[in-house]
């Protein structure tokens, strides 16, 4: 008992921080003496002079109180609040987000804390499509509550949950954010299915492992907690995973009419809910402070054009915003807006955006260059999602506009045929020839 207690009392979280003037993402170390910010790079040899803060919620917050209002130069730069055990991996994931072009940046909307009077706001709470979308405090369950004996019967276990870094996020209550592997083995027959996975706590108080399987398409042909779709409903859905507007529904116990939103969750295609009561909405986004009637419009499940923002590389674009009751917050809907114009204003012979970096890594001049050319570029120092390096080769088609990779190089395969077209074709006037004489 002594030994558990301990353990929960040394359970830190860690201050991330983005400096709008450099975006680049550093881990806080303190303040000095004239209030400025002193950071330093999210290494493992700086870890002991990570500014560690006891993720009591109380305590968190009176703390960033406190520490934000001595900050001289406050709204120079974003605070985000993450695990300490996961501090290196979401700065370096963080940092990619904010190398590559395009504005949305999940991890961003997830972690990023404001102050909002005295009370301090976490962004990274996350709707539940059942029961009441509570929101989640850092350790909603337990680990010791977890029976680890049914989970092993779904190929699941502590250590391979950690391996994922997928355990710290379940225990604070989230959904995974990528589909996991689940065997799922009844004695006389094995399932094997990829789901979302989630603890939640049955009718009895237990925390069991909830699986939420990979649908084909979402079902909008069935009523939802008593409201049935209408034609433009689905239309929304199935076009920007959000149905564009707010309806009551009815609890499943209380009768209760809830005033709500819906999204389809798009790795899975279900179909999730939340309270307009329990929506998070940022005041500010990528620079424009929202007014009022903006937030309303959002609060109202519509989508938001908002002008005039800046991206992570300090461009102006303008973008349509709606809330996504899957991810908890808001996203950019760049399908709908925008595009046109940013492809009218790119020279043809340009590389976008998008080609000055492939998954994170920046790409010399040179290299785009090779790109336009038509060469395949090797690439280096690639990371996967859990930050195993690899490489390989990248191809540019211009038609498209888009970019490919393959771990062979694709203009030795082509070289290779053209090669021995050619030495084919070099033997058979020989053999001609030779017949001739």
């Amino acid at each position: 008992m002594s030994t558990e207690t301990t353990q929960r009392q040394v359970e830190h979280d860690v201050l991330l921080v983005n400096d709008k003037t450099q975006n680049k993402i550093q881990v806080v170390k303190g303040l000095d003496k004239d209030g400025k910010l002193e950071t330093v790079p999210p290494t493992k040899k700086n870890q002991n002079q990570f500014l560690k803060v006891d993720r009591n919620g109380d305590f968190f917050s009176n703390f960033f109180s406190n520490f934000f209002s001595q900050l001289e130069n406050p709204t120079q730069f974003t605070f985000f609040r993450v695990p300490e055990l996961l501090t290196i991996k979401m700065a370096n994931q963080m940092q990619k987000e904010l190398n590559q072009s395009g504005p949305t940046h999940e991890l961003f909307l997830k972690h990023q804390i404001t102050e909002v009077g005295n009370e301090l706001k976490k962004e990274n709470k996350v709707a539940e499509p059942t029961k009441e979308q509570e929101q989640y405090s850092s350790n909603k369950f337990d680990i010791k509550d977890i029976d680890w004996d049914s989970l092993s019967r779904l190929g699941l276990s502590k250590e391979k949950l950690q391996e994922m870094d997928l355990l710290e996020p379940l225990l604070q209550g989230y959904k995974t954010k990528d589909l996991v592997a689940v065997n799922l083995d009844l004695g006389s027959a094995v399932f094997s299915l990829d789901a979302r996975l989630s603890l939640q706590k049955n009718e009895e108080g237990k925390v069991v492992m909830a699986l939420e399987g990979v649908k084909k398409y979402p079902n909008l042909n069935v009523p939802l907690y008593g409201h049935e779709f209408s034609k433009q409903d689905k239309h929304n859905l199935l076009k920007t995973g959000n149905m564009g507007r707010v309806v009551d529904l009815v609890h499943p116990t209380t009768k209760e009419k809830i005033p709500s939103v819906v999204s389809v969750d798009r790795l899975t295609n279900n179909l999730v809910v939340t309270r307009v009561e329990k929506m998070q909405l940022p005041h500010e986004v990528k620079g424009i402070v929202l007014s009022e009637q903006q937030l309303q419009t959002l609060k109202e499940g519509k989508p938001l054009l908002v002008e005039g923002m800046t991206s992570a590389k300090g461009n102006l674009f303008n973008a349509e915003i709606q809330f996504n009751a899957a991810k908890g917050h808001i996203e950019f809907l760049f399908d709908n807006t925008n595009k046109q114009s940013k492809n009218n204003s790119q020279n043809q012979s340009q590389l976008s955006d998008d080609l000055k970096s492939f998954r994170g890594k920046e790409l010399t001049e040179k290299q785009q260059g090779d790109l336009l050319e038509g060469k395949a570029v090797y690439v280096k120092d690639l990371l996967d999602k859990r930050g195993n390096t690899y490489q390989g080769y990248v191809t540019y088609n211009k038609e498209t506009k888009l970019a490919d990779f393959s771990f062979q190089n694709p203009n030795k395969e082509q070289q290779s045929k053209a090669q021995s077209q050619s030495e084919k074709q070099t033997d058979e006037p020989k053999k001609t020839k030779g017949r001739k004489m």
